[in-house]
């Protein structure tokens, strides 16, 4: 999508901020990586954070009402000035995951934000640092345009607002973390995401099919190493390249996220979980869904392997992705069994939070088990 501003690459007089402690604007900071970024970050910057509508109610960040994809952000024209000349950093975040959403309206929100942020970094003389996916590097094919197509526009946008940075000229980097998972030692992670959903599933014996292969690879990184990779490149002053956050070669399979679930299942008193059958995404939408209601594929059934099936187009890869943690200010390379160990605590936190979910579905006998939310 072409740019709808001109670039300014202003140099900001009077700024307003301490020297010592920069200002940042984050968006994104109520979502999954957000929450984490303002830990991480906190310490060393006067973080502003953009807002359209909810409060974050954090005391350690100034909240800017906006909207992302107005011009301007929704500001007047004095207000955008002044914004432009408090901020010394930009790290956009904020992007439409929600692939139930119109596919024009994930195209518009994903390319028409990063447009903004880049104009508004041009203009305050601000390097930007813009956080994509490491999915991008799935290109999604014609039939996956048909049948799924949120999760293509997501892509597709996403690799859209890559293109606008790579030629708008601004200082800075494109990250991509893969799978943000919880956190590596506590599993906490802010709100519901389909990695949780996932775990839930698994957990409680809801997912008797799974489309994908034993072998198929989930990357997936815990959210304080991502933060900490992306922090160290804003505090480093990395001003160009692009970074992939994953876990790359030391990605666990499908088998293996299946089997640390169905254990954690086990430590929590419930039956063991029998390991899901896996079919081939094709064959799921051949042969699974097409069939019709009243089958012995129930509604709730039916739903998850929807969603799995839209998931596994974007997260599938055969082949590991490349990995920069470890590389200088990018944080540190994670091991497998750094991954696995993570896993577990994630699974235990869902679990721990839910304790009476898990004591309704233990007690359960005929009845049909609670839904995992």
């Amino acid at each position: 999508m072409p740019s709808d501003n001109q670039r300014l690459a202003l140099l900001p007089v009077g700024r307003t901020g301490r020297p010592d402690r920069p200002s940042l604007l984050l968006t994104g900071g109520s979502g999954v990586l957000g929450r984490a970024l303002i830990d991480e970050l906190s310490p060393d910057f006067d973080l502003l954070c953009l807002r359209r509508d909810t409060p974050l109610g954090d005391p350690r960040v100034r909240e800017l009402r906006g909207d992302l994809v107005a011009p301007r952000l929704g500001l007047s024209p004095l207000a955008w000035h002044e914004l432009a000349l408090e901020v010394d950093v930009v790290l956009h975040c904020a992007a439409e995951t929600n692939w139930r959403a119109r596919p024009e309206d994930i195209t518009r929100t994903n390319l028409r934000g990063a447009d903004t942020m880049l104009d508004l970094a041009a203009r305050a003389d601000a390097p930007l640092y813009l956080v994509s996916t490491a999915f991008v590097a799935n290109t999604p094919t014609e039939e996956d345009r048909r049948r799924f197509p949120g999760a293509a526009a997501h892509l597709d946008s996403r690799a859209g607002a890559e293109q606008l940075t790579r030629e708008a000229g601004v200082p800075g980097a494109i990250v991509r973390p893969s799978v943000v998972m919880g956190d590596s030692v506590s599993g906490r992670i802010a709100g519901q995401q389909g990695l949780t959903k996932a775990i839930g599933s698994m957990v409680l014996g809801q997912a008797p099919v799974l489309p994908g292969t034993p072998d198929t690879r989930i990357d997936m990184v815990p959210r304080d190493h991502v933060s900490r990779a992306i922090g160290d490149l804003v505090r480093g002053g990395v001003a160009d390249g692009e970074y992939w956050l994953t876990a790359g070669k030391e990605a666990v399979c499908l088998r293996e996220f299946a089997d640390v679930c169905a254990d954690v299942a086990v430590r929590h008193g419930l039956p063991r979980p029998r390991r899901p059958r896996f079919v081939p995404v094709d064959a799921v939408h051949r042969l699974l869904l097409p069939m019709p209601e009243g089958t012995a594929l129930s509604a709730s059934l039916r739903r998850r392997l929807e969603y799995c099936a839209e998931l596994l187009p974007v997260f599938q890869r055969d082949l590991p992705f490349a990995t920069s943690l470890g590389e200088p200010d990018c944080g540190t390379r994670l091991t497998r069994t750094d991954i696995r160990a993570a896993l577990v605590r994630n699974a235990e936190r869902w679990a721990g939070d839910r304790a009476g979910l898990l004591s309704r579905n233990r007690s359960a006998t005929t009845a049909p088990l609670e839904v995992a939310s």
